[in-house]
C-alpha cells in the first residue's frame, strides 16, 4: 500500500485540530537540560521565584536580592525552578491482537489516533517527540525531535502500518527508554505484560515518567452470547470454543486479569489508563491522559 504524506495528514487533520492547545505537563520534576516547559530539578535564576535562602560563600552574586539586602542588611539568594524540555517517546503496539475486531480493526484505529494525538500534544508543548511502532519483527523507531517534520514522519509511518506479528513489546520499550524522559505505551497489553511492567518499573525508579494506555475492545469485555470459536491472532494454533458454559468463566478471568494489570502497573508508579473502543472520542481520551496531576499520582481515572 502506498500512503503519501498528504494522505496521512488528511487522515489525522481533524484529530490534530481537536487537540491543538492541549498542554501536557510532566508528572515528575524533570532533570535539568535545555530550556523548556517543565519544572526542572535544577535551581536557577529564572523568573519563577520559589524561595529565599541566606547567601553562602561561593554563591553567584547575580542571584543576591539586592533590594532585600538594602532593607535588611542581610544577603539572601533568590531561588527559582528552571524549566526544561521533556523528551517523550510513544510506543505503539502493532502486534496482531491489535487488529481486533477483525471486521473493524477497532483497537488499532483508536490506538493509532491516541499515539498520533499524544505525539502532537507533546510537540505542541515544546518537547522533542519520538515514536516506536512495536510488536512486529520489523519494529520502527523514530528518534525524538522538535521539528514539525517529525510529526509528519510519525503520521505517515502509522498510516502505512497494519498490525500483525507477535514480537514482544518489552525489548522495544527498553530501547525507547534510552532517549526518553517520558515514556508512553499504547497497547492492549496482551502478551508480555509482566516483562513490560519490569522495564517500566525500572524507568520509574530512575525518576522518569511512564504511562500505560490500555486499549480494550468492548467484545473482549462482553463477548457474543452465541457459541463461537475464538483464536489467538498471534498464535494460530491456539483455538478455543466460547459457549454459554464457558462465557461466564472467560468474563470472570478477563476481569480479574484487568484488575491485576491495573493494580500492578499503578502500584509500580506507572500511570495507567483504560480506554475502551467507542466509549470516548479520541480527543477526550488524549485530554484525559495528558491532564495535569501532582507528582507521585500514578493512577489515571
Amino acid at each position: 500500500m502506498t500512503v503519501g504524506l498528504a494522505d496521512a495528514q488528511d487522515e489525522y487533520a481533524p484529530l490534530l485540530d481537536a487537540v491543538r492547545g492541549i498542554r501536557w505537563p510532566s508528572r515528575v520534576v524533570v532533570r535539568g537540560g535545555m530550556p523548556g516547559a517543565h519544572t526542572s530539578r535544577v535551581r536557577g535564576i529564572s523568573a519563577e521565584f520559589t524561595e529565599y535562602r541566606p547567601y553562602r560563600q561561593g554563591d553567584d552574586l547575580r542571584r543576591v536580592d539586592w533590594k532585600l539586602f538594602g532593607r535588611s542588611d542581610r544577603a539572601y539568594i533568590r531561588l527559582s525552578n528552571d524549566r526544561a524540555i521533556l523528551p517523550t517517546m510513544i510506543v505503539l503496539d502493532a502486534s496482531a491482537s491489535m487488529a481486533f475486531p477483525t471486521g473493524t480493526n477497532g483497537k488499532w484505529k483508536l490506538a493509532a489516533q491516541i499515539g498520533v494525538g499524544l505525539a502532537a500534544v507533546a510537540r505542541n508543548s515544546g518537547d522533542p517527540v519520538g515514536f516506536v511502532i512495536a510488536g512486529r519483527e520489523d519494529a520502527l523507531m523514530i528518534a525524538p525531535r522538535m521539528r514539525l517534520s517529525v510529526l509528519h514522519e510519525i503520521m505517515r509511518a502509522v498510516s502505512l502500518t497494519r498490525p500483525d506479528g507477535s514480537a514482544p513489546l518489552a525489548p522495544s520499550v527498553s530501547i525507547a527508554t534510552q532517549t526518553a524522559g517520558r515514556l508512553v505505551v499504547v497497547s492492549d497489553l496482551l502478551g508480555d505484560a509482566d516483562d513490560l511492567l519490569t522495564v517500566s518499573s525500572r524507568w520509574v525508579a530512575a525518576g522518569h515518567e511512564v504511562l500505560a494506555v490500555h486499549v480494550i475492545a468492548p467484545e473482549e469485555i462482553d463477548p457474543p452470547r452465541e457459541s463461537v470459536t475464538v483464536a489467538d491472532p498471534e498464535v494460530a494454533t491456539v483455538r478455543r470454543a466460547l459457549t454459554s458454559e464457558t462465557r461466564d468463566a472467560y468474563i470472570q478471568a478477563y476481569g480479574s486479569w484487568r484488575d491485576r494489570i491495573a493494580h500492578d502497573f499503578s502500584d509500580a508508579g506507572v500511570g495507567y489508563a483504560t480506554v475502551i473502543v467507542g466509549d470516548e472520542t479520541p480527543e477526550h481520551l488524549i485530554r484525559r491522559v495528558a491532564a495535569p496531576r501532582a507528582a507521585g499520582v500514578s493512577a489515571l481515572q
